[in-house]
């Protein structure tokens, strides 16, 4: 698949950002230091019974794999982007006592941690889910390990500061990308995971909490970039709860330059909002679940990995697109032009808003992706404004 164009003479800055990417049970059984693959589910008790699943819907798996094997064709976009920003729904732990009545538990050996840095991955963001599946134990070595590898992390952290305290990356040339990360309780986040004064957790938050955004708008300087990235809603279905929208337009009116939201299975639809893109569903990008039967409405297979490309004065974003790919064989590999075409229609037709100003059509580009049009800026420079008021046996998690 060809290339955005980039070059290292480029003043241009790409962000590359993912959904959910689940790198426990099948997935650590097939990389370089499998953990212990005892589960604590009401179905499967075994790890690599997950790997036997995918193996009985697509074919063998090698085992070991290198560590980037589940990146697979995902790998050459990667390597383009200036940074890159996944949810990381995992535990990277050799933790062996799970939060007690969670039915599903990831984690990863920390020594596949290269898994991660082989994607050149930047930032994770860990508001979610999963991050305490082992336990508070499970989430400092989480951190830690993430620390040891020089991978910046927010929405978790030993006391409820540190997990609402943005994530800072330098930019090229001048400025910070500054990355908030945030997860509602619909998502399926414990409330005892909620991050306290004295006690370790994540940063959960209510649709209606002002926090956030009172944060964005004390952190933001000339030149930085915000990223508000949102665990939020179930896992199956396109609608998008107003409360859902409410929480991302003030994100953005404090100062968000885009709204990354995560937790649904599947891709879900996006809005434009005074100039600035909100992803509500990025879809899991890797993930397990192959050879698990049930949701096919949906092709569950499929993933996205977004992108958004901005100005070098990043008072707006030149492009922003979807690159359309299938999980095959606990692998990523790109999609046909048949799924990318399914995709941007499913995604058009559930649009969050009918309005073309707020929610204009994806289509495939010539280069496969799924292009988002981009209306001209106003006369005066700056962007328009644009209004919008388990089934049993093997289990998925969002």
């Amino acid at each position: 698949m060809p290339q955005v164009a980039t070059s290292s003479a480029d003043p241009a800055l790409t962000l590359l950002l993912a959904g959910d990417v689940m790198l426990g049970r099948g997935l650590d059984q097939i990389l370089p230091h499998p953990g212990a693959p005892e589960l604590y589910e009401p179905f499967v008790r075994d790890a690599r019974d997950y790997v036997r699943l995918a193996e009985r819907e697509s074919g063998p798996i090698p085992s070991p794999v290198e560590p980037a094997y589940p990146w697979g064709d995902s790998l050459e976009e990667l390597r383009t982007a200036t940074l890159r920003l996944i949810n990381l729904e995992t535990a990277i732990t050799e933790s062996a006592v799970p939060w007690p009545g969670k039915g599903i538990h990831y984690r990863m050996h920390p020594a596949n941690l290269d898994c991660l840095t082989a994607a050149g991955i930047d930032l994770c963001t860990l508001a979610n889910n999963h991050v305490l599946d082992w336990e508070r134990a499970g989430l400092r070595e989480t951190l830690a390990a993430l620390d040891t590898a020089g991978i910046a992390h927010a929405g978790a952290g030993e006391n409820s500061a540190a997990a609402r305290r943005p994530a800072v990356l330098p930019l090229p040339g001048a400025g910070r990308l500054l990355v908030w990360s945030l997860g509602l309780a619909d998502s399926g986040i414990p409330v005892d995971w909620q991050a306290t004064d004295t006690g370790a957790g994540v940063n959960l938050v209510d649709a209606d909490d002002a926090s956030v955004a009172a944060s964005i708008v004390a952190e933001k300087r000339p030149g930085d970039l915000v990223v508000a990235s949102v665990h939020w809603g179930g896992n199956w279905g396109y609608a998008v709860p107003v409360e859902h929208r409410r929480l991302a337009h003030r994100l953005i009116d404090a100062g968000a330059d885009l709204v990354h939201g995560h937790s649904s299975h599947h891709p879900k639809g996006l809005e434009r909002y005074r100039g600035r893109p909100i992803l509500y569903g990025c879809g899991d990008l890797i993930n397990d679940y192959e050879g698990i039967r049930g949701h096919a409405g949906y092709f569950p297979e499929l993933a996205v990995l977004a992108g958004c490309r901005w100005h070098p004065d990043r008072r707006e974003w030149l492009d922003l697109w979807l690159t359309p790919l299938r999980r095959r064989r606990l692998r990523l590999e790109h999609a046909t032009a048949g799924e990318a075409d399914w995709l941007a229609e499913t995604l058009n037709r559930h649009a969050p808003d009918r309005s073309p100003a707020a929610c204009p059509r994806l289509s495939r580009g010539t280069d496969g992706r799924l292009h988002w049009a981009k209306p001209p800026p106003r006369g005066d420079g700056t962007p328009p404004s644009d209004g919008a008021g388990r089934s049993p046996g093997p289990a998925r998690s969002g």
